[in-house]
């Protein structure tokens, strides 16, 4: 089974470049955040013709995750349990569901903005949620994953050049904690580095020729199980998706599984 995560910065933008890459790439399920539309609007017909099931969470403009599977999709849950409210809406950054007899969360972690912000707090509240949501999957035998945009780079080799975040958001210690805690649920990162490149980045903005400088960070991650672990063959990044007209500014990651 081959599993990935992309952000795509709206799917409505992205969508040729995402039917082409799922033919061309041989996906059989994708993780998707930042979708930027609202449910109504999800391109369900066009992935269908793919042979796609899919679902997703999505209210409007901003945020919005989604799944999409050639191997079945059961038990589908969207949003996060107990997950905190920003400015009294729960935002639609989680769902669930077991394709192919695994488990996986698509999730959109919320940025943070600024330590100062008040989204700051809600974004470690939010990574609290998901911790305590995910830990009964996390220890059970079924092979399970967590994957997406979790908006942290965890430690400073997955920052083109720690001194350039010095009291930015992504990087500060209480953020990593929150995602090490998620990896002490029974967790670990099955991307290994170093991949192709030294630097296997995820994101690179868009200003400042930052992809071409390789001006990058590590946010998109895979975590899983033992057993989900256990069974990956092979990862990467496809760091040739971010290239040319119409990219999102992240790169898809992609495991291979021997289920």
């Amino acid at each position: 089974m081959r599993i990935a995560t992309w952000n795509v910065n709206s799917i409505t933008a992205r969508l040729p470049r995402l039917l082409a890459w799922l033919e061309s790439s041989g996906t059989d399920v994708l993780c998707i955040q930042e979708t930027k539309c609202s449910a109504d609007q999800f391109p369900h017909a066009e992935l269908r013709e793919l042979g796609y099931d899919s679902a997703v969470n999505a209210t409007g403009r901003w945020n919005g995750v989604a799944l999409l599977s050639k191997v079945g999709m059961e038990d589908v849950v969207a949003g996060l349990a107990d997950g905190p409210d920003y400015e009294g809406v729960q935002e639609p950054r989680a769902i669930s569901a077991t394709c192919g007899g695994v488990r996986v969360w698509s999730v959109y972690v919320p940025n943070g903005r600024e330590p100062e912000h008040d989204h700051y707090g809600y974004k470690l509240d939010w990574f609290r949620a998901l911790t305590k949501a995910v830990g009964q999957d996390a220890a059970g035998e079924r092979p399970f994953a967590v994957m997406g945009d979790f908006n942290v780079a965890p430690t400073d080799e997955d920052v083109f050049d720690p001194a350039a975040f010095v009291g930015l958001t992504h990087v500060t210690p209480p953020e990593r904690a929150a995602l090490e805690a998620l990896r002490a649920a029974g967790l670990s990162d099955v991307v290994p580095r170093p991949l192709k490149y030294d630097r296997p980045y995820t994101y690179w903005d868009y200003r400042q020729l930052a992809f071409p400088k390789n001006r990058g960070m590590r946010i998109d991650l895979v975590y899983g199980n033992a057993a989900f672990a256990g069974a990956v063959k092979d990862a990467y990044v496809d760091r040739e998706e971010r290239k040319g007209k119409g990219a999102s500014d992240h790169a898809p990651v992609v495991v291979d599984l021997d289920v």
